[in-house]
């Protein structure tokens, strides 16, 4: 890592604050039910661990709307920094978070789909093709739509969101 970087980690904020929005119509048609959210608790869990907050966690249908008005909830939300989409980013076609999202990105951040892939790929192999993962930026916050399997969502968490959101934020902070 270079000094730049390395000065800029250790500036950045330390606590963020979170949303999680679990996309996924057979969750949110059980939600009343006892049923575990194994990659919500994850995320929540790891987020929690490392000193950040979650001030909004929802499970949500994969319908255009429900995302919208999710996108909408957690950029309005006083002093939230992250939103989290994950589920509804594989190739089904009523996988529609990405395309929902995108729309609305000031900035689309390239490299972390790219390196979502290549974790992936050391872990699973050519599957790894089939991985759709974005982060972008919009009035000041982060955007990040991941898969929903267990396995994607410890890669994303663990490896880039914990890793580079304070760092992200920090950047959008100085403009």
């Amino acid at each position: 890592m270079s000094k730049t970087s390395q000065e800029h980690k250790s500036s950045s904020l330390k606590n963020l604050n979170f949303a999680i929005f679990i996309c996924s119509t057979s969750r949110y048609n059980q939600k009343n039910k006892k049923n575990k959210d194994i990659s919500g608790d994850f995320i929540q869990n790891a987020l929690s661990k490392a000193g950040h907050n979650i001030k909004l966690k929802k499970i949500i249908a994969d319908k255009k709307n429900l995302i919208v008005n999710a996108l909408k909830e957690g950029l309005n939300y006083p002093d939230l920094h992250v939103i989290i989409f994950s589920g509804g980013t594989g190739i089904n076609p009523t996988d529609i978070t990405i395309e929902t999202v995108t729309p609305h990105l000031e900035k689309i951040l390239p490299g972390f789909g790219e390196f979502f892939r290549q974790i992936s790929f050391k872990e699973i192999g050519t599957s790894a093709l089939l991985s759709r993962a974005l982060a972008g930026v919009i009035n000041k916050k982060v955007i990040y739509c991941i898969p929903g399997s267990p396995n994607a969502v410890r890669i994303a968490v663990e490896r880039l969101i914990l890793t580079e959101s304070a760092h992200i934020i920090k950047h959008l902070q100085e403009s």
